[in-house]
C-alpha cells in the first residue's frame, strides 16, 4: 500500500471502490469517494481552519474529497475539505469527561480525552448520532492526530485511533467482514490473499511457530475470513476460556465435536461457577437434539470434575497416564508425559491444530498452565519438522520448606497434614476416614471446594464436639501417600485432641503435622506425631506457654532445639527441613494450591468430653 514511502492512498481507495458491493442496507450508489480535492483547496481549507492538517489525512483529501464508509460503521460520509469544521462541543462533553476524572489517579490519556471535545476537529456530514473527530490535542511522533469516534447513543467512551490512515484501514477491514458473512458471493484479490495467509497459518501452527501462525489469523479473522477465529482461538493462553461462538459451526462436524464441545463447556461452568442459574450453554450454531443432549451431558459432566480427555493412539494413552500421576499431586511428572507425546498428536481436521480438548479434562485442565500451553504450542506436531522449546520449568518446590516460604496466605493460616508410608493413597480412607461419609470422592475436586470443605460442616445435637478433617489426597516422590487440610478450624493438639497417627499407621509408619501460626485471637501452635504399626512412637506439642512430648522422641526432631524461641516461622522452618531429612517426605505445592485431588472426610482428630470434663462453643451473630 505504500509509494515513494509514503501511504498510497489512490491505490487503497481504488481497491476498496472495486471490491465494494452494496450491503444488506440496500445502500445502491456508483462510487464511494468524490475527485480528489486540489492542493488550493486543502491551504484554504487550513486556513480557515487555522491549522494544518495532520499527513494522513491531508493524503486522504488528495486522493478523495470526501468518501462514504458505508454502514459499517455509525459514521456514514466523511465530508470533504471545504465541509469539515471544529466540533465546538455542543453537547457540553467536556464537563461530563472531566468529572470522570479524579485528579490523582487519572491518566494522560483521560486528561487528553477530557478536553478533546472543544478542541476536535469534526469530519462527518452522514452519521447515526455519531461524530469522526481528529484531536489536534493528541498527536503522535509522526504529526497523526488522534481520530476519535462517539455514538451519542451507546453511553460509551469514544473509539480511538492513533490516525485518520488507521482509522481508515479498521473501516476496510469491517466492510470486507461485513460481507464475508453475507448472503452474496464476496471474492476478490483480498479475500484470496487473506485465505491463503489462514491456510499458510495452519501449517506454522502445526510446525511450532504460534507466534507467525497468531499474526496470520489476527489480520485475516479482522477480515472476517472462515476458520481464522477458531484457529486464532486455539493459539490464546487459555483456549477454555471466554468461548461464546468461538467455534461456530466447527462444534456441530463429527470431526471435531469431541475436541471443541467440552472446551465450550469448560468454559460455560467456569463463566456460571458464582452465579445461581448458569443457564443453558450456547454453542453459536444449529443444533440437533443429539448434540444438545451431548451438550447438556458434557456441562454436568465438567460440572461434577468428570469429564476425561480421551484422544485416540500414543498421544491418548499418554494423556491417561498424565491424568493418573496428576490426580494423585504429580503434576510436574503430568506434563513431562505429555510434554514427551505431543509431537505424536495429530489433527482430526484441518480446523483445529492444537489438542485443545486437554484444556476442558477436569483434572490435566489445572495442569496446563497459560506457559505450558505456550510450550504445547511451540512444540512441533502432527509429523511437522522443527525445534523443540525450551521445556518450562517445574512447578513444585522440593520438600516442604515452601509452607513457610512460599505458601499462598489460606495456608499460611493453618494446615494439618499427615503422611503414611507402604500405603496406597485411595486407602487412606479404609485407615482413617469417617465411615459415614462415603469414603475417597469420586472424582478430584478443586482448591475452592477442598478450602471450604472443612469450614462448613455441619455440627449438630451432640456430635459439636467433632473435629473431622476434609484431606486432598496424593501421593509423595518417595512414594508416601499424604493427605492435607488448608485453614482447619479447630484449635489443634487442646484438651480432647486424638493424633490419627496410630491408627494411620497400622500399614508402616505415619508421621502427622499440624501448624497455626500467631493470630489476633490466637497463639502459634504446631504439633507433630509419629506413629509405626498401630502405636504412637512420640509426640510433642509446642506452644508458647511451653511444649508437651512424649516417647523417644529423635535428636533430629527435638523440639527444644528447632523451637529454643517458642513456635514461630523459624521453628517451622527447622522442623519441616528436619522432617525432609529424616522421612523425605515432601507435599506438591501446585497440586494443593491450584489442583484437583480427591479427598476425604477423617474420623475426628478429638475425642468426647468424658464425664465431669467441660467443653465450650461460642457462636456469634452479627444484630442488626
Amino acid at each position: 500500500m505504500t509509494t515513494d514511502g509514503g501511504f498510497d492512498w489512490p491505490g487503497f481507495l481504488g481497491r476498496w471502490q472495486a471490491e465494494w458491493v452494496p450491503g444488506e442496507d440496500g445502500t445502491h450508489r456508483d462510487r464511494l469517494g468524490e475527485p480528489p480535492a486540489a492542493e488550493a483547496d486543502i491551504a484554504a481549507a487550513e486556513e480557515r481552519l487555522g491549522t494544518r492538517l495532520p499527513p494522513s489525512y491531508r493524503g486522504f483529501l488528495a486522493a478523495a474529497n470526501g468518501w462514504w464508509v458505508d454502514a459499517t460503521a455509525s459514521v456514514y460520509r466523511l465530508g470533504g475539505a471545504e465541509e469539515i469544521d471544529w466540533f465546538g462541543d455542543p453537547y457540553g462533553l467536556t464537563e461530563t469527561y472531566r468529572g470522570f476524572l479524579d485528579d490523582e489517579r487519572a491518566s494522560d490519556r483521560e486528561r487528553l480525552l477530557a478536553g478533546m471535545w472543544r478542541r476536535a476537529l469534526r469530519l462527518e456530514t452522514e452519521s447515526d448520532m455519531s461524530h469522526a473527530l481528529l484531536d489536534p490535542g493528541d498527536v503522535g511522533e509522526d504529526g497523526e492526530w488522534a481520530l476519535y469516534v462517539y455514538q451519542g447513543w451507546n453511553g460509551e467512551f469514544p473509539d480511538r485511533y492513533p490516525s485518520f490512515r488507521a482509522y481508515m484501514e479498521a473501516r476496510y477491514r469491517a466492510f470486507h467482514a461485513e460481507r464475508a458473512g453475507g448472503p452474496e458471493p464476496f471474492e476478490n484479490a483480498t479475500t484470496r490473499a487473506q485465505d491463503a495467509n489462514v491456510v499458510r497459518a495452519r501449517q506454522q501452527a502445526l510446525r511450532g511457530d504460534w507466534e507467525t501462525a497468531t499474526e496470520l489469523l489476527t489480520e485475516a479473522r479482522s477480515f472476517g475470513r472462515p476458520g481464522a477465529a477458531a484457529l486464532l482461538r486455539q493459539l490464546t493462553a487459555r483456549p477454555a476460556a471466554d468461548q461464546l461462538f468461538a467455534f461456530a459451526a466447527l462444534v456441530a462436524d463429527p470431526r471435531y465435536t469431541g475436541e471443541l464441545l467440552p472446551v465450550l463447556a469448560a468454559a460455560h461452568v467456569e463463566d456460571g461457577r458464582h452465579r445461581a442459574h448458569q443457564g443453558q450453554l450456547a454453542l453459536g450454531c444449529d443444533t440437533d437434539e443429539a448434540l444438545r443432549a451431548a451438550a447438556d451431558d458434557l456441562v454436568a459432566r465438567v460440572r461434577d470434575g468428570a469429564h476425561r480427555y480421551e484422544p485416540g493412539g500414543a498421544f491418548g494413552r499418554a494423556v491417561a497416564e498424565a491424568r493418573e500421576a496428576a490426580r494423585w499431586g504429580d503434576v510436574d511428572g503430568a506434563w513431562r508425559t505429555i510434554r514427551a507425546a505431543v509431537p505424536s498428536w495429530s489433527p482430526p481436521g484441518p480446523d483445529v491444530v492444537a489438542p485443545v480438548g486437554l484444556t476442558a479434562d477436569s483434572v490435566l485442565a489445572r495442569v496446563v498452565t497459560p506457559e505450558r500451553w505456550r510450550e504445547l504450542l511451540s512444540t512441533p506436531r502432527a509429523g511437522r519438522g522443527g525445534p523443540a522449546p525450551q521445556p518450562v520449568p517445574d512447578l513444585d518446590p522440593p520438600g516442604l520448606r515452601w509452607l513457610v516460604e512460599d505458601a499462598p496466605q489460606a495456608i499460611r493460616s493453618g494446615y494439618r497434614c499427615l503422611w503414611v508410608e507402604g500405603t496406597a493413597p485411595d486407602r487412606l480412607p479404609a485407615l482413617i476416614g469417617d465411615p459415614d461419609t462415603g469414603g475417597l470422592s469420586a472424582h478430584p475436586v478443586g482448591p475452592w471446594e477442598r478450602v471450604t470443605a472443612h469450614r462448613y460442616q455441619e455440627r449438630q445435637g451432640a456430635d459439636f464436639w467433632k473435629d473431622r478433617a476434609v484431606l486432598s489426597v496424593g501421593r509423595t516422590a518417595s512414594g508416601w501417600a499424604f493427605g492435607f487440610e488448608v485453614a482447619p478450624s479447630e484449635v489443634p493438639a487442646g484438651r480432647f485432641y486424638v493424633s490419627p497417627a496410630p491408627a494411620a499407621s497400622a500399614e508402616g509408619r505415619c508421621v502427622t503435622l499440624w501448624a497455626r501460626p500467631a493470630g489476633p485471637d490466637a497463639d502459634a501452635v504446631v504439633h507433630l506425631s509419629v506413629g509405626e504399626r498401630g502405636r504412637e512412637l512420640f509426640a510433642f506439642t509446642v506452644r508458647a506457654d511451653g511444649t508437651e512430648r512424649s516417647g523417644a522422641i529423635p535428636a533430629s526432631l527435638d523440639p527444644a532445639v528447632l523451637f529454643a524461641s517458642g513456635p514461630g516461622v523459624d521453628g517451622e522452618r527447622r522442623l519441616l527441613a528436619a522432617l525432609e531429612s529424616e522421612y523425605g517426605l515432601s507435599l506438591p505445592r501446585f497440586a494443593l494450591t491450584d489442583g484437583a485431588l480427591h479427598r476425604f472426610t477423617t474420623r475426628p482428630w478429638s475425642r468426647a468430653p468424658r464425664e465431669g470434663e467441660g467443653y465450650a462453643v461460642l457462636t456469634w451473630s452479627r444484630i442488626r
